[in-house]
This record gives structure tokens, C-alpha cells and sequence, in this order.
């Protein structure tokens, strides 16, 4: 089943709807942008989230204790890199590492090979020069049909707005989706309904997908202590690669 990662999360309001709809995973931006965020507002957030709610920090070209602390401090569950990244840099975050990838054609995707192994999943955004991110226009979905070969479970980003949500599930058939300014008022604050709309679409095309995550049929103590876990966080500074 599709998991939906809502992204540039800045303000409790739009992470508690975003849960309410079935948002798998909140995003918040931990680099300079116009949605970014403060440590201590993201941990105010996380604090009030229910259990089993995904939060990922995006960094761009950060350095590794920063990022370790900081993911540390809001009890952060995974850590998107959002830059340059090497396959090494990132290998010291596993298995909580996302790697994103700027597409702007085929040989874009090359690079991606190199992180098998590294990253957990792999994030496609729309390359536009001068920009990390958040560039609200699609790419050719072909390509990231095409990323899929690498075997990774590949989330789909870059305009994604419930106008063309449905047919983005139907092509590419991702793990999951990553959805930002498409459902903005401005930069940095949800629209309500827009989100309505894109979670309602995105409830009536969900297709199953093989990917990693909780097993339903896990046992109780084993839920419980992947909740306490969530709740104290997850030792960034003292995990091993």
C-alpha cells in the first residue's frame, strides 16, 4: 500500500490533520528554505503526535554530528539527505537514511546503484538549478519507473497536487509519495482542503507495493517497544555504522 509522506510540516495544525488523514510520514525541513524549522518547534510537534507517525528531518550538505544531534534531540525516527551526499556519509546513518535525487533526465539515476545497501529508500524530486527542493513541477514519471530497477523502495516527489496524485499512483506505482507545495496555501502552511482532497484520492488509488515496514502481525511487546522507542528516540549519537 502507497505511504504518503507529507512534507515542509511547520506548524502542529497541519501535522495533527495530516495524521488525522492517514499520512504515514511527517516531513520537516531542518535546512535554509522558505519552510524551514526550528529544532525545538519540531520537538514541540513530534511531542504530541501519536505513536507510529514516521518523522524525517530534511538536511541538505550537513555535517554528520549536527545532523546526529539534532535528529537526537526531536526524537526524529529517519533523516532525509537532501544534498550531496556520498553512499559513505550516508552508510553512517543507516538504517534511518533517506537519500533524494534530483531528476532531470536518465542519467540521473545512475548514481543511485551506488547506494544500495546504504539507504533505506530513495526520494525523486524535479532538478531545477539553483534549487534543493520544493520546485512544485513534476519530472517524466517514465524515470522513476525506470529507478525502481535498483530495488529500492522509491518515493515519488516534485508537484505532486491531488490533480494529478491518482495517475502519479497508477504509473509509477512508487512505495510512496511526497507531497509539499502542492497542497499549500504558501510556503510553509497546508491548505486544509487541499489535503482533504489529495488523501481522499490518494485512499480511492492505493495500490500494494512491496516495502519495509512494522509487520501488522507483530507481537504486542514488540509494538510497545517500537512506540517507547519513538517516544525516547533513537540514539542518534551513539549508533554505529
Amino acid at each position: 500500500m502507497v505511504k504518503v509522506k507529507i512534507c515542509g510540516i511547520t506548524n502542529y495544525e497541519d501535522a495533527s490533520l495530516a495524521v488525522e488523514l492517514g499520512a504515514d510520514i511527517l516531513g520537516f525541513i531542518l535546512a535554509p528554505s522558505p519552510r524551514q524549522i526550528s529544532p525545538e518547534k519540531v520537538r514541540s510537534i513530534i511531542g504530541f503526535l501519536p505513536p507510529f507517525v514516521m518523522t524525517v528531518g530534511v538536511f541538505v550538505d550537513e555535517e554528520e554530528k549536527t545532523i546526529k544531534d539534532i535528529a537526537d534531540f526531536c526524537r526524529l525516527t529517519q533523516v532525509q539527505l537532501h544534498g550531496k551526499e556520498s553512499p559513505d556519509f550516508c552508510r553512517r546513518f543507516r538504517p534511518k537514511a533517506l537519500k533524494a535525487f534530483r531528476v532531470l533526465d536518465e542519467t540521473s539515476l545512475l548514481p543511485i546503484s551506488t547506494y544500495q545497501g546504504h539507504v533505506q529508500a530513495v526520494i525523486l524530486d524535479t532538478y531545477q538549478k539553483g534549487m534543493a527542493g520544493g520546485t512544485g513541477r513534476t519530472f517524466p514519471w517514465d524515470l522513476a519507473i525506470k529507478a525502481k530497477a535498483f530495488n529500492l523502495p522509491v518515493f515519488l516527489s516534485g508537484g505532486l497536487n491531488p490533480s494529478n496524485i491518482r495517475q502519479a499512483i497508477a504509473t509509477v506505482k512508487p512505495y510512496g509519495v511526497d507531497v509539499n507545495s502542492g497542497i499549500e496555501e504558501r510556503p510553509g502552511k497546508k491548505d486544509p482542503l487541499r489535503m482533504k482532497q489529495l488523501m481522499k484520492v490518494i485512499k480511492e488509488s492505493r495500490v500494494r507495493e512491496p516495502g519495509f515496514e512494522l509487520s501488522p502481525h507483530a507481537s504486542s511487546s514488540s509494538k510497545a517497544y517500537a512506540a517507547e522507542r519513538g517516544r525516547r528516540g533513537l540514539g542518534w549519537g551513539t549508533d554505529k555504522a
